[in-house]
């Protein structure tokens, strides 16, 4: 009944052919494969799907999305669509920002192009699995040689009084030479407390010449089981400037990864992590590098509140063939509590000679000396604290491009330091 369930639903949205058999294509696979490795991260008997494929029930009341600056934007609410902005300007030169089906119908050659092109929905099972039953999304199409100056925002709000599976597939599609500065939120909202599982594909292609700025914030709420996989494949000469912050609050693995196809491609990856009470975060960083002179950083800084567990895997990869590639990282974690647990492990993978590579890795407490001197100025140990708390994650934060998402995240920070 399931695999008919899934028929049904591609009927009921006018899917094409294609992507009708990819799901059932993947369906088929889902128990021959394994799931994917996240080392150190024992999520395998975590529930991150009960196999149904529904939709949210159309919101009673939508909210007031009048005051909103006139930059292009979409909103959506578990399933559903709540406001979509394009202006004019924007739209007469061609650009797409809209739900996945009704991009399916104004661009289904790009669709079926570059739908599932940066990650195979064979790969492994929860890969698999978002192919089979991802039940909404989202298109942004930018054509070829377009600039906006403007951000462009993504904000996907999970119910927290629904238990319809968080399936989203977005898919972000940056034209030759053409440049974006993206937002990109994943949120619960309400108060609800009803279990949810999430399963989130973000696929950026960034073709010849494009400079894409990302920058997401992932507050997911505690009752949601999350896998978050953002993939980038970049073209001759393009960039992705990630900035990540994973907030949630629930247990989540994730996997974010810069695929250096073109020569000359550059990816930086910023990611700031902020773990509490007994939650599990597991994040994959991975660059791999295909293109000659292509670049790929990771940074990645996070903090363990209480009994949480925060583990960062950062793997730097540099094909055969990828002459004078570069891959640095550097994973540093902060722990607030004896009782909190965490890795910080870097990985590289070197299949060519003339290249440079390196990594660092550190896991401590808070510096003594560092609370001694901001309480001897009269701060009481929490507020200084926090204080080192920001020092720590600012050297990540400072990157991130937009003021606005800088300010959300200090604002995310703050209030989760002080439930302590």
């Amino acid at each position: 009944m399931t695999k008919e369930n899934i028929k049904l639903f591609a009927e009921m949205h006018a899917e094409p052919s294609w992507l009708a058999d990819l799901r059932q294509k993947a369906f088929d696979k889902i128990e021959s494969l394994e799931l994917p490795v996240i080392e150190r991260v024992k999520f395998h008997r975590w529930n991150l799907g009960d196999g149904t494929i529904t939709e949210s029930e159309p919101l009673a009341n939508v909210p007031d999305f009048t005051a909103l600056d006139n930059h292009l934007k979409l909103v959506q609410v578990g399933t559903q669509t709540v406001f979509e902005q394009t202006p004019v300007e924007l739209a007469e030169q061609g650009v797409v920002f809209t739900d996945f089906h009704s991009a399916l119908e104004e661009i289904p050659e790009l669709i079926e192009k570059f739908f599932m092109s940066s990650v195979k929905y064979d790969d492994d099972k929860l890969a698999a699995y978002h192919t089979a039953y991802f039940n909404s999304g989202a298109v942004l199409y930018i054509p070829d040689n377009v600039e906006i100056t403007e951000p462009i925002e993504g904000i996907f709000y999970q119910d927290s009084d629904s238990d319809v599976p968080f399936n989203k597939h977005i898919l972000i599609i940056a034209g030759k030479n053409s440049k974006i500065n993206y937002l990109e939120r994943l949120e619960s909202r309400g108060e609800g407390r009803a279990k949810a599982t999430a399963n989130i594909t973000v696929e950026v292609i960034a073709r010849s010449g494009a400079q894409v700025k990302f920058a997401a914030i992932d507050r997911l709420g505690e009752n949601v089981t999350a896998y978050i996989s953002r993939r980038g494949k970049l073209g001759n000469d393009a960039s992705i400037d990630w900035a990540i912050g994973v907030m949630n609050e629930g247990n989540v693995v994730a996997d974010f990864d810069s695929d250096l196809i073109g020569n000359g491609s550059h990816a930086d990856l910023k990611v700031v992590a902020l773990s509490s009470g007994r939650q599990v975060q597991g994040i994959d960083t991975r660059v791999t590098n295909y293109g000659c002179n292509s670049i790929g950083n990771i940074l990645q800084h996070g903090v363990i509140l209480e009994k949480a567990t925060l583990t960062f895997n950062g793997i730097g990869h540099i094909i055969k063939g990828a002459k004078g590639a570069d891959a640095q990282q550097e994973s540093r974690v902060l722990m607030l509590s004896d009782q909190a647990r965490s890795d910080a492990n870097p990985i590289l993978l070197i299949d060519e000679n003339d290249v440079t590579a390196g990594h660092a890795a550190s896991i401590g407490q808070v510096d003594p000396e560092d609370m001694y001197y901001l309480m001897s100025r009269g701060l009481d140990k929490a507020t200084a604290e926090r204080l080192v708390v920001r020092g720590f994650l600012g050297s990540v934060i400072v990157e991130i491009p937009v003021k606005e998402v800088r300010d959300e995240m200090i604002a995310t920070i703050e209030e989760k330091l002080s439930k302590r």
